[in-house]
């Protein structure tokens, strides 16, 4: 009897475990990166004490005035209305270090390609200490997606940063990355792409082999309404740029550009019925910048003391709309690449481990469902 009387016992719990562990809805990721964005510009918009930081952008695009507020909630709200409109209600948002929220690299190199391997891998490598244009030898969570039979081929990559090819290892994974001064190409082109394709060699740019971030963007969402792909990284690169020159405004106006940028995309896929209510989006950054004292907004490094401080937000189906997190947390660069397969119904695994899933970005206990 007392055996029967255990054995009811435990099926009964097993069946309440089961159902708090609820079948995930998310049947598609965006990430979108936001290079070198700092979290103080996240979280108190902009700074006053840095308007006067602008050499060669005067025109409208530069000028860091127009995001002056009289409050703290004006001029975030003002510098990227879609993460405090949008997200901060239906979302999450991690990193305000003024509340004791943070995240931080893992990594101790505090610059670009040790923190986007960070992000995609799920863990830090020593051996990744340049930026340089070498082939990654870590499997990224986006290669471990793509060889996942649900997911083959429907795994694709935007950046500004022509290095992404290397990071992503796009010869071993197979990944379409379009990086850089690339222009769209294959057989099937859109109007769309081939006036991108005119445009982008003949408008002037600063920043080199990087690509204005407007063109990676509009390079995306023509590839995201052509190909319907179920898992989007979306790179941008005019932040860091624009702060190693110095220039605040436009480093501003490159933040607001991204944030506009998202919102039309997040509003597409609410639009298209794969997408709608099946889509989580993950914003973050590779890395943090140093404080406004003495110009050092400008640099990151090892060097650069609070380089490592960086942010995180998450929307979608799966996750609590908590808005701003303020209670105290420690969270971390490498739990990305792990929250973007856990929402998918996947376990992933690298070697070495890569961080835990962010519990809190799921409203019910997490488990595979694919």
């Amino acid at each position: 009897m007392k055996k029967h009387l255990y054995l009811l016992a435990l099926l009964l719990l097993t069946g309440i475990s089961a159902s708090k562990a609820q079948k995930l809805k998310t049947e598609n990721v965006v990430l979108v990166t936001l290079d070198g964005m700092r979290w103080q510009e996240i979280f108190n918009g902009a700074d006053s004490t840095l308007f006067k930081q602008q050499k060669a952008f005067k025109g409208p695009n530069g000028q860091a005035e127009v995001f002056a507020k009289n409050t703290l909630e004006e001029r975030r709200q003002t510098l990227m209305p879609f993460l405090w409109g949008e997200i901060a209600k239906n979302g999450q948002i991690y990193g305000n270090r003024k509340l004791n929220n943070k995240v931080n690299v893992t990594n101790d190199q505090w610059f670009s390609y040790p923190g986007y391997n960070e992000i995609l891998t799920g863990f830090a490598d020593k051996k990744v200490n340049s930026n340089d244009k070498n082939y990654n030898a870590n499997t990224t969570v986006l290669e471990y997606l793509n060889k996942q039979p649900a997911f083959a081929g429907k795994v694709a990559a935007f950046s500004s940063w022509e290095v992404f090819p290397f990071i992503i290892n796009d010869k071993r994974s197979g990944i379409p990355v379009s990086a850089g001064m690339q222009p769209a190409t294959g057989s099937n082109v859109t109007d769309t792409e081939k006036i991108l394709n005119e445009l982008m060699p003949r408008i002037p740019n600063p920043l080199g082999e990087v690509r204005l971030d407007a063109f990676t963007f509009q390079y995306a969402l023509a590839y995201v309404k052509k190909n319907k792909p179920r898992v989007l990284f979306m790179a941008f690169d005019e932040t860091d740029d624009f702060a190693h020159q110095g220039e605040y405004g436009a480093y501003l106006h490159a933040a607001n550009n991204a944030d506009s940028f998202i919102q039309q995309l997040w509003h597409f896929l609410q639009t298209e019925e794969q997408y709608r209510n099946k889509t989580t989006l993950l914003i973050t950054t590779d890395h943090g910048r140093g404080a406004a004292a003495a110009g050092a907004w400008k640099d990151h490094g090892k060097d650069v003391n609070g380089a490592d401080a960086i942010w995180l937000a998450v929307i979608g189906p799966d996750t609590p709309a908590m808005g701003e997190v303020k209670t105290a947390g420690q969270f971390y660069q490498n739990q990305v690449a792990s929250t973007m397969a856990t929402l998918l119904g996947l376990s992933y695994t690298n070697n070495p481990k890569p961080g835990a899933p962010v519990s809190a970005a799921f409203s019910a206990p997490i488990r595979a469902n694919r």
